[in-house]
């Protein structure tokens, strides 16, 4: 059975929630999964810990990058955090009124390709409110568990 975590940064709870979402419909398909929230977890231990990585992270404001507070910490220990060769996956939340709508994912994936991390499936970005994304979220999981 693969170990999953689900690393996120969430502000007002949606990403928090679309966590839960993603971590339950892995846990379905016969994953063993972990969902924490960045806010004090020690990210040097996840990618030796983890056979895949999803990483979740809310956007929103009008400059390119806006990476959640909580999730900055994370992002800068990529580099350190013996990530290549690693299954990743990223997913984010956003509000498309924005002109740079999930612009933290893009981020994201550079600094995790950059490290050598292994994409999994494009990132999964989902407009806020995320209620009427659940086929879109499903169908995304579906995707990083056949690629996992």
């Amino acid at each position: 059975m693969s170990k999953v975590m689900i690393a996120y940064g969430s502000t007002t709870g949606n990403t928090a929630e679309v966590a839960e979402w993603i971590g339950k419909n892995l846990q379905d398909r016969g994953f063993q999964v972990t969902a924490e929230d960045c806010a004090g977890l020690e990210f040097e231990s996840v990618f030796s810990t983890y056979d895949l990585v999803v990483l979740g992270c809310s956007t929103y404001g009008d400059d390119p990058i806006e990476i959640q507070e909580d999730f900055e910490p994370l992002l800068e220990s990529l580099e350190s955090a013996a990530i290549s060769g690693k299954k990743v996956a990223i997913f984010g939340c956003g509000d498309r009124s924005y002109r740079h709508f999930c612009g933290a994912v893009d981020e994201i994936e550079k600094r995790v390709v950059e490290c050598g991390g292994v994409m999994l499936v494009d990132p999964l970005r989902v407009d806020t409110p995320h209620d009427g994304f659940r086929n879109e979220i499903d169908a995304w999981v579906e995707g990083v568990a056949a690629a996992a």
